[in-house]
């Protein structure tokens, strides 16, 4: 995507979005200009492609809600300590409670507002005054390319929805609903198909634009998710798409730019961040120096650190302030808990943990303040009262959680009510026989109001393993309420891993699996975890795609396409605090009703269960 530079802006979001309409283009405005002469400069047409990212930016990628979309109600998360809370519709399908109908509000409008973007810069192309198609084509197709995303987001969240391909004219007040097979067969499959043969190719650091090897892999994962409603016709293109960039790849990147770091934890150091070489589309975020600022709203992007991070200040020897929000470490309280199923995807068949997990999640956090242990904190996390007045001083280890499969377990667990720093087991907070959180605790050292029947909250369930894949000490500090922007900070949409998961769940569909292995254990062996062997089921793939890419946008869909949210077992089995509260229905999110209340035919409109 692109900072949004645009001297004269003409937007169309009020109607778009709330009637699925684009302005004429020939709508005389106050300016004094219409998008039609715009269009005939190729500063003006490009301001048109700009505009076509400002939704995508605004709404999607990068922001903390989005991430909620599209990983939340899986079964790799819960809210944060497993709490009742006012985010059940993303993370508990509303936990039994009326469905709320609005808040999809912003994505519903940014989706349209997108897309008739799109439409008048793909319409509009021939005005532009290139020298060859090449250069026309080109530049178009990152209209393409975004439509494309928009209509792959919206089918995959919402179902079918009105299928728009030109800028409307008028107002339609009875839309209609296209299904999504269409919607993919005519819009999202062909964009990314033009979008793949005429985008530049760009170099490793370019994929802010989409580049050639962007459209490729969001083709292969495009054609793959059809297979979601019954149909194998993409499917063989989306494993000779994947196979394409694969064959890139490993031969050095030689056409496309496609890449794998050597080793698993260089992908997400911060050192590759701005220019991550994996990434086959990324966004990056600029403060301050290009008069943004925070007036177009960026102290909300690229906040993704802070969806899972675990409320480390609830101990005495952390804070939350100014120099450690600013950190790669992050401060701020997250809601993204990892499930007990999540973490058990880490655990190998010898029992050792996959090299991934310390790689993924923090588990250790050092004091930020001098403390000193007093008896209040000595008696709530079960302390012996030895350690009463021991101090730590700011740099300090304060918090270390502890996996069975850590080589230093069973030292720890040891010390586990004497030593200095709060240790937190993962079988205090997690129970392995109902893959449930520990809402209660009992107390070794019971005293007042904590007792050893088992009966007392458990406030070791706010400490848990928290991703650290988003982290960035490159923040900007707007103003003095600590709003930041992102400056010099990226977030990937997706990287070069995913295409070989994907060729495996192509392979798989295709040829039985018979070649799936050898694609997984390109992943695996990167990370140094143990070879994948036998025969390859769809639920490897399915967790060897949440080991990889938990946290990346993937996992609502995933669910979606594999047939998890229609196999009433699954959830059950691994989530089962969110399976007593899912209806198939919920497999689509409810249409905004600040939208269907504008329309005539609101209820046919509706997403079944809303």
């Amino acid at each position: 995507m692109k900072s949004i530079s645009i001297k004269i802006v003409y937007y169309t979001f009020l109607l778009s979005a709330l009637f699925l309409h684009s302005c004429s283009l020939e709508e005389s405005n106050p300016a004094g200009f219409t998008k039609g002469n715009l269009s005939t400069s190729i500063e003006g047409y490009e301001t048109l492609i700009n505009q076509c990212y400002f939704a995508m930016e605004r709404y999607f990628y990068g922001t903390t809600d989005w991430m909620s979309l599209t990983e939340g109600d899986t079964d790799l998360w819960t809210y944060k300590a497993n709490q009742s809370t006012s985010y059940t519709q993303w993370f508990w399908f509303f936990a039994g409670t009326s469905p709320n109908t609005t808040y999809t509000n912003n994505w519903w409008n940014g989706t349209y507002d997108g897309i008739g973007s799109c439409n008048e810069a793909i319409e509009l192309a021939d005005h532009a005054p290139y020298s060859t198609e090449a250069e026309r084509n080109a530049k178009v197709a990152e209209a393409h390319f975004l439509r494309a995303i928009y209509y792959f987001n919206a089918v995959e969240q919402f179902g079918g929805v009105t299928m728009l391909t030109k800028p409307e004219t008028t107002v339609n007040y009875s839309p209609v609903r296209t299904d999504p097979m269409t919607i993919y067969k005519e819009v999202i499959i062909p964009d990314l198909e033009f979008a793949a043969e005429w985008l530049p190719i760009g170099t490793y650091a370019t994929t802010t634009m989409p580049t050639q090897k962007s459209a490729l892999g969001f083709l292969a994962k495009a054609c793959l998710q059809t297979y979601e409603y019954g149909s194998t016709e993409y499917l063989q293109e989306a494993l000779d798409t994947a196979l394409k960039l694969i064959a890139d790849c490993e031969s050095g990147g030689t056409k496309y730019n496609t890449y794998m770091y050597p080793s698993y934890n260089e992908i997400f150091e911060e050192s590759n961040n701005w220019e991550n070489k994996e990434a086959l589309w990324k966004h990056r975020w600029y403060a301050g120096a290009d008069g943004h600022g925070s007036s177009n709203g960026n102290y909300k992007l690229n906040r993704n650190d802070e969806c899972f991070l675990c409320d480390i200040n609830k101990f005495g020897a952390r804070e939350d302030n100014q120099e450690t929000r600013l950190t790669w470490e992050g401060s701020i309280s997250g809601r993204f808990m990892p499930t007990q199923h999540l973490l058990s995807l880490f655990v190998q068949n010898d029992g050792t943990l996959d090299p991934r997990f310390h790689q993924t999640f923090t588990t250790e956090w050092n004091a930020n303040k001098d403390y000193t242990w007093d008896k209040n904190a000595v008696n709530m996390y079960d302390k012996n009262e030895s350690v009463t007045g021991h101090p730590l001083s700011k740099g300090d280890l304060a918090i270390k959680f502890i996996m069975p499969q850590d080589k230093d377990y069973l030292t720890e667990k040891q010390k586990e009510h004497e030593s200095g720093y709060l240790l937190v087991d993962y079988n205090e907070v997690y129970s392995d026989k109902s893959n449930k959180v520990n809402m209660n605790y009992a107390y070794v050292n019971a005293v007042g109001n904590y007792k050893s029947d088992g009966t007392s909250e458990n406030l070791f369930r706010y400490y848990y393993p928290s991703l650290n894949k988003h982290n960035s000490s490159h923040y900007y500090v707007a103003n003095a309420s600590k709003k930041r922007n992102g400056n010099l900070n990226a977030t990937f949409m997706m990287r070069m891993a995913e295409v070989y998961l994907i060729a495996a769940e192509a392979d798989l569909y295709l040829n039985g699996g018979s070649n799936a292995a050898k694609y997984i254990n390109k992943v695996r062996s990167r990370a140094g975890a143990k070879a994948l062997t036998g025969t390859v089921t769809i639920r490897d793939i399915l967790n060897e795609r949440g080991r990889e890419l938990c946290g990346e946008y993937c996992r609502f869909y995933d669910l979606k396409r594999t047939g998890m949210f229609k196999d009433s077992n699954y959830l059950q089995e691994t989530h089962p605090d969110l399976a007593q509260f899912f209806n198939p229905n919920y497999a689509l999110r409810p249409i905004s009703s600040t939208y269907t209340a504008t329309i005539v035919n609101r209820s046919e409109y509706q997403n079944p269960g809303y």
